[in-house]
């Protein structure tokens, strides 16, 4: 099986790549980047907002699967460019899930929790969708986009933030469905949900630091910020019925920092 992986030197997209790579795998993967190609993986500089370059590259590369993970992400950068954020998050997808009907391959399109306004948790993948901000509304927006061409085999994926070192720590997202019918939209995560004032406290129990200063606070963000949604958790079920048996394999949040922070400093 062929497979191309856009954003392939960022966090999730370098696990996705690797995942595929793997020599116990059986596929051939080719990466794509455009700001840091090359590498020890030679991912290939591709810009996908140059449509003609795009579609030459895929028909040229004959896939079996494109998982998107190329995006502008960070809701701060999204809203003093939003031109630049549109056309990297629905105008792209949506060609991308052109090319997926016109080729026969399958899409996978990485989303994310900011969908959704936080006010309702947690989300089951058909509930309304909500976005508080232009990062949410665009990603929303190449959800619709996607799932809007009549005829592409198209799945939207829906993670939240990722943290860890690539590839081993997101690795678990890029496992496999036990089944070749995918629907529409699909959500990950771990069941676990921390304020960033629980996640602070954590990060000072395990590298063993006073935390009494640190304040949590309630109140509305400051004036002209990016609003953010409150909680985004994930509903899990239709996702743990879809995958292959052995569970969703995430690592508890504590649990992980304890090990990743101990080979750190061991």
């Amino acid at each position: 099986m062929k497979v191309i992986v856009t954003g392939a030197s960022g966090v999730l997209g370098n696990a996705v790549f690797g995942a595929f790579a793997r020599a116990d795998a059986g596929h051939t993967v080719i990466g794509l980047a455009n700001s840091r190609p090359g590498g020890e993986r030679d991912l290939r500089k591709l810009n996908l907002l140059d449509s003609d370059a795009v579609s030459t590259f895929i028909r040229d590369a004959k896939p079996n699967w494109v998982i998107h993970c190329a995006a502008e992400r960070k809701p701060d950068v999204a809203e003093k460019d939003p031109e630049r954020t549109r056309k990297l998050n629905v105008d792209v997808p949506a060609h991308l899930a052109t090319l997926a009907k016109e080729l026969g391959f399958t899409l996978i399109y990485i989303s994310t929790d900011y969908v959704f306004d936080g006010t309702s948790p947690p989300y089951v993948p058909s509930a309304q969708t909500n976005p508080v901000n232009l990062y949410g509304i665009t990603k929303r927006d190449g959800e619709l986009a996607v799932l809007g061409i009549d005829g592409a085999r198209v799945a939207v994926l829906r993670v939240p933030v990722l943290y860890g070192p690539v590839p081993s720590n997101a690795d678990s997202a890029s496992g496999r469905p036990k089944g070749a019918l995918l629907p529409p939209v699909i959500h990950y995560s771990t069941e676990e949900s921390f304020t960033k004032y629980e996640i602070c406290l954590i990060f000072a129990r395990i590298l063993g630091l006073p935390h009494a200063h640190i304040i949590p606070d309630a109140g509305p963000p400051p004036p002209g910020s990016t609003p953010r949604p409150h909680n985004t958790q994930l509903y899990l079920r239709e996702t743990k019925d879809l995958v292959a048996e052995g569970g969703l394999g995430t690592s508890g949040f504590e649990e992980w920092w304890v090990e990743y922070l101990g080979s750190k400093t061991g």
